[in-house]
């Protein structure tokens, strides 16, 4: 591979879209009897339907959300009390952090009793969701170029399939069934600069953001996707993976992650790599839902 300096990449690839940011819904609990949350400040939980507040909420306190027939109920004191609502969001104040799970989170919290089990769904800035996604998906010890190449495949990976679980209703899972997502609690300083010099950059094919599967090895050599799953990907081929010290973990299509690592060290960066692993593909700055 020829060594292409960032300017160049820069000038023969980057196309630039003047759309708004984009906020992605993420599933942190679907059908789940009870949900506790909290937030970092004091703010309230608002009735997603009428825009007002059902309950004023504590900094650094622990609430319990359960269904109650078709609203919901909350714990104070000790003792549940009906929220007249099936659609609540909780929002911290500017600066604040919101917790499900046992984990932080950026954005917000909507929290919707769907036949009387609730759905818990992380509204986040598309970056923000990139900041808690790298460092669950790859290890932020890894070298510097690697974390940017998951960065802006992730980044790919989730615009190119937002609405995937719409029936549900949100984008994209918390889980390896999409992307692993960990939040705030997860991020580094390494990995969230990962996130900030790639910010926006996706891969296309075709003027369309790709669908940019990565394993976490291939175990010697990638597959095409028509191997694996009967369907072919243009942008998707196998190729030696770098990864011949790894046993293979994953479906082996598109970027091996300990391929991406191991090709780092060798000196290649984030655009020689994901170049290798996705073939035919330009680098775009996406600051939207599509490409122009």
């Amino acid at each position: 591979m020829r060594n292409f300096s960032l300017l160049t990449l820069i000038f023969l690839f980057i196309l630039f879209i003047q759309n708004p940011a984009h906020a992605i819904k993420i599933g942190l609990q679907t059908g789940v009897d009870r949900i506790g949350v909290g937030s970092s400040n004091a703010t309230s939980l608002i009735d997603a339907n009428t825009n007002k507040t059902v309950v004023k909420i504590d900094a650094m306190k622990g609430y319990e959300i359960v269904p109650y027939r078709n609203t919901m109920a909350i714990r104070l004191d000790g003792k549940f009390y009906q929220i007249y609502s099936d659609n609540v969001v909780l929002k911290p104040a500017e600066g604040g952090f919101i917790s499900a799970k046992s984990k932080w989170y950026r954005g917000y919290l909507i929290i919707q009793n769907k036949n009387k089990k609730l759905t818990v769904i992380n509204e986040v800035d598309l970056e923000d969701y990139l900041k808690g996604v790298v460092p669950s998906e790859m290890p932020s010890g890894w070298e510097f170029e690697a974390l940017k190449a998951q960065a802006i495949a992730a980044r790919s990976y989730a615009l190119a399939n937002l609405g995937k679980r719409a029936s549900l209703g949100y984008d994209l899972k918390d889980t390896p069934e999409d992307q692993a997502y960990g939040g705030a609690s997860a991020e580094t300083s390494k990995t969230n600069r990962a996130v900030d010099d790639t910010s926006g950059l996706v891969l296309t094919y075709n003027y369309k953001v790709v669908s940019a599967f990565y394993s976490a090895s291939a175990g010697g050599q990638t597959v095409t996707a028509k191997e694996a799953w009967g369907n072919d990907i243009p942008y998707i081929r196998s190729v030696p993976s770098f990864d011949d010290n790894v046993k293979k973990n994953g479906h082996g299509i598109g970027m091996s992650q300990h391929g991406a690592n191991n090709l780092a060290k060798q000196g290649y960066n984030a655009y020689q790599i994901l170049n290798y692993f996705y073939k035919n593909v330009k680098f775009a700055r996406a600051n939207g839902t599509s490409i122009n």
